[in-house]
């Protein structure tokens, strides 16, 4: 997110921090879970920001976390921007969507992805699934891929897409001030394909949650 996030500071300040597991920060001592992750996030915020809300914007699993986040925390999140982020239900998702026993690449795809949901990443997250939660009347803006690229998953493709499009759409539930648009260009990194329409998105939410 370099060029993207070099191109937010012309207008404004921009903080990023890499998660434990991730980049140059310290490996997890154990499995993480939300509340752990949220931690962290938290220690981050802290530093950078004191007691001033600030408006987070996340991509994909980056998405998920600052889902399950801003519930908890509405006097530190002011507004969210989530790009093509992972679905609150995404276990369920593959597990339901395509049967254990196939035995082709969309098994493949479902083995790799349900290990990675069980913790098998470099942040050693373990993912679950719930029920959307509110975070008040916050700006929420959610951006989803217009590229169908997951349609190219072998018989199972058209669901997949279905079950992502769902997933978006439960997030709307995180705010009475949510809005879902199509990013129609791009695949799932909306800010390298389409970075404009991110930007867009960004400089409203931060213009309502300052106003």
């Amino acid at each position: 997110m370099t060029a993207f996030q070099e191109t937010l500071s012309a207008d404004g300040r921009v903080c990023s921090y890499d998660r434990l597991g991730a980049g140059g920060s310290d490996q997890p001592e154990g499995p993480q879970d939300y509340d752990s992750v949220g931690e962290t996030l938290t220690g981050v915020l802290d530093q950078v920001a004191g007691d001033e809300p600030v408006v987070l914007v996340r991509h994909s699993m980056g998405g998920l976390i600052a889902g399950r986040y801003a519930p908890d925390h509405q006097d530190r999140v002011a507004g969210l921007v989530l790009l093509d982020s992972t679905s609150p239900t995404a276990v369920a998702d593959v597990s339901d969507r395509i049967p254990e026993s196939d035995t082709g690449p969309a098994g493949e795809l479902r083995a790799q992805t349900l290990a990675i949901f069980a913790g098998e990443n470099p942040e050693l997250l373990v993912f679950t699934d719930g029920e959307v939660t509110s975070a008040g009347d916050i700006p929420v803006r959610l951006i989803q891929h217009g590229q169908q690229y997951l349609g190219e998953v072998p018989e199972y493709g058209e669901g997949l897409e279905e079950d992502w499009t769902a997933g978006q759409h439960k997030w709307l539930a995180l705010s009475e001030d949510s809005e879902l648009s199509t990013a129609e260009n791009s695949g799932h990194y909306i800010h390298v394909d389409e970075p404009d329409v991110a930007v867009a998105a960004i400089d409203e939410v931060t213009t309502r949650a300052a106003g």
